[in-house]
């Protein structure tokens, strides 16, 4: 292993510096990991009076429990009655970074249900969800254009810098990030209710997030012991990765208890993107900003960056398929911070070798292993929640993000698997009891996932060969 070449630097964060507001709202850290630096922005400023009326006033139920704007199917009308163009305003704040993620984060929400308004009062109906609106008009597409250039981000919905991690709030600040101190600040359906399923399913993410800053600090400096060849630090960085994967994969599965399934599809409609959708089959026309038709992909917790983090440490192989290419491109659904660290990671790590420095001992390649078997947990999760709270309840071909319903989470779900196969038997199975039995629940749920896939292939007459 050769010294570690200049360009592979990365400053991740230690002091946050959250009254800073000419950096981006989203920068790696330690403390608070991929959590913006500081709590989101709640109010705006005056100048956004209507803006803030809207979209107090736009959720199917709003927070006094009043049907809003989405119950009654009038958004639509009521922007481009009430709405001017705030365009000069926001340039007015162009140098406050976390300002303009917030207003990013507004007219996103206000965009996203603009275009997919039609398609809820349908899918209320019990209709398919048909066409979405096919222009977005000047008063937001100019507006979200500008604030998304400012803050980083394409001029759509996104899971990090709009409808997740930037969207809640502390209802005490002094309790800090306990799950049940969690709001959000916007939604489409009843989510301003912090026990509604919209709510539970928005801020899981988010209290899942709250764990990526000791996951950091466990990447940086198994890559800094690999390095310096120190196997005592490294094992002690990747028991830290492996420690935190295992409480987020915690935190996750309490999604069942705080997200019904039966209540997902009823505000899943307003997250579907551009791309690959049915809704928008040439795209949308973003007025005074193109004329021709723009895409974009949905919000997706593909757009989350500790898997990714784990993969780039890790050096997992994906498959050379056009899945794996649409998982490339959700990479560039994320703050730019955030992107800039992967690549970092995943540069490093291969500089170093990681991963045959990880499997030359036999105490680092259980450590691997068990690593590997978390981002196996969490995405065998993932399959779960898509099984029963979408293709149980709908048919609707496409995730959120535009990507295959049924084979876009197996494609990633069996590289891991094969990845974990591959380590256990090229160390002749000789790592440990834990590791036996990892391996014993592996190789049964490898063959469920086999079956389920082919199940929902035939059902959907989906060839998935061809994926």
């Amino acid at each position: 292993m050769g010294s570690i070449v200049p360009s592979l630097n990365f400053n991740v964060l230690r002091d946050t510096k959250p009254d800073d507001t000419s950096l981006p709202a989203f920068m790696v850290s330690i403390t608070r990991g991929f959590l913006p630096r500081q709590e989101p922005i709640i109010s705006l400023p005056a100048e956004f009076d209507v803006l803030e009326s809207i979209l107090a006033r736009m959720p199917i139920k709003t927070l006094n429990g009043t049907p809003g704007l989405l119950a009654t199917a009038t958004l639509g009308e009521t922007i481009l009655k009430e709405l001017p163009d705030l365009t000069s305003a926001i340039d007015k704040y162009k140098d406050n970074l976390p300002l303009m993620n917030a207003l990013y984060r507004d007219y996103s929400f206000l965009a996203s249900a603009y275009l997919l308004e039609p398609c809820h009062e349908r899918f209320t109906n019990g209709e398919s969800y048909g066409l979405g609106r096919q222009t977005l008009p000047s008063v937001i597409s100019l507006p979200i254009s500008r604030c998304a250039q400012l803050a980083g981000f394409k001029p759509f919905m996104e899971y990090a810098g709009s409808y997740a991690l930037f969207n809640y709030r502390l209802q005490d600040p002094k309790r800090g990030l306990e799950y049940d101190n969690l709001r959000l600040i916007r939604a489409f359906e009843h989510g301003l209710d912090p026990k509604s399923s919209e709510a539970g399913f928005v801020l899981v993410h988010v209290d899942m997030v709250q764990n990526s800053g000791p996951l950091i600090d466990g990447v940086v400096s198994a890559l800094d012991a690999c390095e310096h060849n120190d196997r005592e630090a490294f094992n002690i960085g990747m028991e830290k990765v492996a420690t935190s994967m295992t409480k987020v994969n915690k935190v996750m599965d309490g999604m069942w208890g705080k997200s019904k399934p039966g209540d997902y599809t009823s505000f899943r409609t307003f997250i579907f993107g551009i791309t690959s959708q049915s809704m928008f089959p040439h795209g949308v026309v973003y007025e005074g900003v193109s004329d021709e038709p723009m895409s974009f992909r949905g919000e997706s917790g593909a757009n989350d960056s500790m898997i990714p983090l784990c993969d780039n440490l890790l050096q997992i192989a994906m498959p050379d398929t056009p899945l794996t290419t649409i998982l490339q491109d959700f990479r560039s659904y994320r703050p730019g911070n955030h992107r800039e660290f992967l690549e970092y990671v995943k540069a490093r790590s291969a500089h170093l070798s990681l991963k045959s420095y990880a499997l030359q001992e036999p105490s680092s390649a259980a450590l691997y292993l068990l690593i590997l078997n978390q981002v196996r947990d969490f995405r065998w999760r993932h399959w779960c929640f898509t099984r029963e709270y979408i293709l149980k309840k709908t048919t609707h071909p496409t995730a959120t993000g535009g990507s295959p319903i049924v084979t876009w989470l197996p494609n990633q779900l069996q590289a891991v698997m094969q990845a974990m196969v591959d380590v256990w038997e090229g160390s002749g199975k000789r790592l440990g009891k834990s590791c036996e039995e990892i391996m014993d629940l592996l190789y049964v749920q490898r063959e469920t996932l086999r079956k389920e896939v082919e199940k929902y292939c035939q059902e959907r007459n989906v060839d998935a060969s061809k994926a």
